[in-house]
Formats: C-alpha cells, structure tokens, sequence
C-alpha cells in the first residue's frame, strides 16, 4: 500500500463519507473546504456518521477513534501537505472543478495521486488542469459507502496504470470493491445505468404527470425494489442533481425547468434529503418504508 496520508476536498454528503470510511480503516485523513461554515457543517456530518458507523460495525470504540482522528482546514496547502492521495469531492460545476485543480496541482506534493469522485464528468476534462496528468484518475463512490461499497476507478488516456494498480489497492485497504473501467465512460458503471432512470422519473414530476410518492410506488410494487427513484433523490441530496441540471440548461432548456423546480421546491425549501431531515420524503421515518405504503394508492 503506498498511501497513509488522505486528504479529502469538499466536504457534503459523499465527501464526509468518504473521509469518515479512511479514517474508519486507519489512515490519516485531512478534510479540506473553503469555509469555516463548510467545515463546521462537515463536523456534524461525521458525528452523525460516528454513531452510524458504531451501529453498522458495531464498534462505537473504533468509530469514535475515528471522528476523533480527523483533521479540518480551509487552507488547501495545509491540508495537503503530506497528502499521498487526494480524492475530489468539490460540487459537479467545471469551472470549479477546473479552478480546484489549477490550485491543488500548485501547492500539493509531487507524490500525491489526484482522484476526482465526479459523478458525471471525464477525469480528461481535468487532466490538463492538474500539473500531473499521468497522477489523476477519477474514483468514484456509491452513497452509504459502508454499505453499498463499490469505488469505480476509471482513468484517462494519459493515466500511468500503476496509479490505477495504486487507487484500486486503496479502496480495498478502505473497505471497498474496486470496479476499474477499462476506458472512460461518463456516469461510469453505476451512473450510466441510474441517471437515465432518475431524469425520467424527475420528468414525470416537472411534467405533472403523476407525484414523487405515486410514481415510487408504481416502481416497488412493479419491480420489487426496495425504494423508488425520489427516495434515491433524497439519499443523493438535491444539490447534486440541481448542479447538473443547471449544466445542462445550457444546451436544453427543458434541464432549466427541472432546475428551476427543484430549486424551487426543494432547496429555496430546505428540503435537502435525508441530510436535512426532509426531501421527497420525511425522515427518519419515511412513508416509503412503512409497510401500508405499498397497500394502497
């Protein structure tokens, strides 16, 4: 294993996890956002993910060890200092992402391996950004990472494949099943399958055709599945899918619709997810969980 030290950038929802899974298998992880609000809303992230991780394993001693091992910065060089890999979780816009990069290649050592956990763009979109495109490769995550624990490594055509050999030795060492794609893809394995079933389902809903609840429940009870497409919105948070949206009004308006609505409805809402408490569905109780949801319509 040639990694000890984990820095992570961006902190939100799939960030923190990332961060609080290193810290959880034993490595030296630096978390990295742009604030003190950022980082101060990372700390509660992963005192929640303390005590879920204390369930899971049943290990609340191995947990706490963790949250107690994690260091915070809003300075990218401090947080990077001795960083073997960094892994990118800053919001799906480009010209952050783009920006990140100029700024991270800059200050962070010549040995660190750059990892992006993009959900949707190509790591040769940022290669050039980087300073050290034979070092970057994207790594993606699953939400729930303790439990639904695939990373997908994916490099560039310029990716030196002992970094691939590298990332893919981590993810093991982290607790996670490496999935590496042998050539790029945009959404991956995961996303390439949910993204198109998600926008159709977010369609239905910015159409009026049918409500979050109903068509959730057509899906389960017609496919046995154990949630439906706006319980998955909830899990994903609805920054995500708002950012993506707003990228693609560029080129479609009708992705400006989808934005302006879920804006509209659910964040302007606060109704973040689960991360808040309340998106689609109310938690920590969700109507899609008790048992009568699937009885009647």
């Amino acid at each position: 294993m040639h990694f000890n030290n984990v820095t992570i950038a961006g902190s939100g929802v799939l960030g923190s996890q990332i961060a609080f899974q290193s810290a959880f298998f034993g490595f030296n992880v630096s978390v990295y956002d742009i604030n003190s609000g950022a980082i101060e809303a990372a700390k509660g992230r992963m005192a929640t993910l303390k005590t879920t991780y204390g369930e899971y394993f049943n290990d609340t001693n191995r947990a706490e060890k963790a949250f107690s091992s994690l260091k915070f910065f809003t300075d990218l060089a401090e947080a990077t200092k001795d960083a073997d890999i960094v892994v990118e979780a800053v919001p799906e816009r480009i010209e952050i992402k783009q920006s990140f990069y100029e700024n991270l290649g800059k200050v962070a050592p010549e040995k660190t391996v750059f990892a992006s956990n993009s959900s949707t763009f190509l790591p040769s979109q940022f290669a050039a950004y980087t300073g050290r495109p034979e070092k970057f490769l994207a790594l993606h995550f699953a939400n729930s990472i303790w439990q639904n624990n695939t990373a997908e490594i994916m490099g560039h055509p310029g990716t030196d494949t002992k970094y691939v050999e590298q990332v893919a030795d981590f993810a093991r060492a982290i607790g996670m099943i490496p999935f590496v794609l042998k050539k790029e893809q945009p959404g991956y394995i995961l996303n390439t399958l949910l993204v198109p079933f998600l926008s159709a389902a977010m369609e239905l809903w910015v159409k009026d055709n049918a409500d979050p609840h109903t068509i959730d429940k057509n899906w389960m009870i017609s496919t046995g599945s154990p949630r439906g497409p706006f319980a998955i919105y909830d899990i994903v948070g609805m920054e995500t899918p708002y950012n993506l949206n707003l990228m693609r009004a560029e080129h479609d308006p009708a992705a400006k619709f989808v934005a302006d609505k879920i804006k509209r409805e659910m964040i302007d809402q606060g109704k973040m997810g689960i991360s808040t408490g309340e998106g689609f569905y109310k938690y920590p109780n969700p109507a899609y969980m008790d048992p009568s949801f699937l009885k009647s319509n």
